[in-house]
């Protein structure tokens, strides 16, 4: 299902095992932002507004190949909170931007894992 894809997409740093980092400020944001993410509820307004707050520090502390693909999780998440739930938002958002928003999360994903030494297990 798109919707299911999508959504777990913003969550996806979330589900996976952290172990030692080597990345610096981002590293530490990274680890931050999948606490941050672990078990959210992209209908609860609060969890989403807390994981948009982690998703604007790493945006501005990602390296310079994944500032964009922090910029499309930031846009994901402010229309995620703009949606305060609906699902039938919610879900129309999935269908517009999942595809997008799947491709930065895998980039963000590849390189926690190659960089800051984080496994994100989906």
């Amino acid at each position: 299902m798109r919707k299911v894809a999508a959504l777990a997409a913003v969550v996806t740093l979330g589900v996976g095992t952290l172990t030692a980092c080597s990345g610096g400020d981002y590293c530490s944001e990274l680890q931050n932002y999948a606490e941050a993410v672990k078990n959210a509820d992209i209908k609860d307004s609060e969890a989403v507004d807390k994981i948009r707050t982690e998703s604007g520090k790493l945006s501005k502390s990602a390296p310079d190949d994944l500032k964009d693909d922090w910029l499309v999780v930031k846009d994901f998440l402010d229309k995620a909170k703009d949606a305060n739930g609906d699902q039938t938002k919610l879900a129309e958002l999935a269908k517009n931007e999942g595809q997008k928003m799947g491709t930065a999360s895998e980039a963000i994903a590849k390189q926690a894992k190659d960089t800051c030494k984080v496994s994100i297990e989906n």
